[in-house]
Order: structure tokens, then sequence, then C-alpha cells
């Protein structure tokens, strides 16, 4: 009865000791209606804006706006494109190429009017207010756009990187979840996610 006991306070020391890793290890989402979702905590922060994947669920490709910032002063963070996936039913996806995106999908403007008549008030009451993005820099820029395609973004001090992100939709329905992942180019520790849900 003693070793029964004692298996158990053992036990429940461990769960006690180990539980605060498992929280911080949880990746935290915040929810700020609008189809705008965030991550706050950890070396970068993330804010991913899925409002126009949500109205346009069924599009071939899908748009989401990413807004990405260092998560401590004095950080700097290299963000290539390749370091932002999409994982959808425990599959990992990249964005296409823009050159692939710009042959197969002419729906671009269309996208980037809904996202302008979208609200706002889910953005506003993010971190995002205390942050400036330039606004000639953009992983997918519209082809009307006096500004080339770029592959990587800096986060550094206030200034943010903000961008349209493509995926190939793998066969979205209303109510599934999926996870944008970010990970730095220059230190592959620095990374962060959010958990959308296209309701």
């Amino acid at each position: 009865m003693k070793k029964i006991k004692k298996a158990a306070l053992s036990l429940a020391l461990s769960l006690i000791l180990v539980w605060p890793a498992v929280l911080s290890a949880q990746v935290i989402t915040e929810r700020y209606g609008q189809g705008v979702f965030a991550n706050s905590y950890g070396p970068i922060k993330l804010v991913v804006d899925a409002s126009v994947a949500i109205k346009d669920i069924n599009s071939p490709y899908v748009l989401f706006i990413l807004y990405l910032a260092a998560g401590e002063v004095g950080q700097n963070i290299v963000v290539h494109r390749d370091g932002i996936t999409m994982i959808y039913q425990g599959q990992e996806y990249k964005m296409p190429p823009v050159k692939e995106l710009r042959e197969k999908y002419h729906r671009q403007m269309r996208d980037t009017n809904l996202y302008q008549i979208s609200g706002r008030e889910g953005l506003a009451s993010t971190w995002v207010r205390f942050y400036k993005f330039p606004t000639d820099l953009d992983f997918f820029p519209l082809l009307s756009s006096s500004s080339p395609p770029v592959e990587e973004g800096l986060l550094t001090g206030n200034i943010g990187f903000r961008t349209r992100c493509y995926f190939k939709n793998p066969g979205f329905k209303k109510g599934d979840e999926v996870i944008i992942r970010v990970t730095a180019k220059n230190d592959p520790n620095l990374s962060n996610e959010v958990t959308v849900i296209l309701e």
C-alpha cells in the first residue's frame, strides 16, 4: 500500500513540475473577430487576417494577409517566403511561386478589393496598431504594382512586415482549422504559429 501511495505521490509531483512547460509549449491563438487571429507571444508576433479566405472558401488559391513583428526589442528577424507554411489536416503546404499564381489565378485584384471592404475593427484591436508596415514590400504584389515581389521581410524595432500569402486550396470546408506557421530564416529556433478557424 505504501508503494502505491509513494508512486501516486511521485506521479503527482512530476506532473506539477512538468505542467508549466506543457502550458508554455501550447500555441496561444487570440480571436478578434472578422476573420482575424493573432499570437502575440513568442519571438515572432503574428496576426493572420483570414477574412478573404473565409468569404471565398472555394477559391482555388486562398489569401491570408499576414502581419509580422519581432517579439522582443533589439531583435532583427528575417522571414523568407519559404519560412511561411500552412498546415491543414496534418499536411504542410508552402506558398506557390509568384509566376504560378499569376499564370493560374487571375483574381488577385478581386481579392484585394474584397479585403479592402472588409471591416477593420478586429485588426485594429491587435498589436498591429503600434507598428509600421512598409507598403512596398509584399510576397505577392499586384501585377499592376510598381514594386516587384520580395523574397523576404525584415522585422526590427517597431517596423513589421505585412504581406499577402497565397496557398493552393487543399479542399477547405467551413469550420476547418488551419495553422499558419512562420519560421525565421536567420534563426530556425525563432518561430510562431496561429490557428485559424474558417467559419
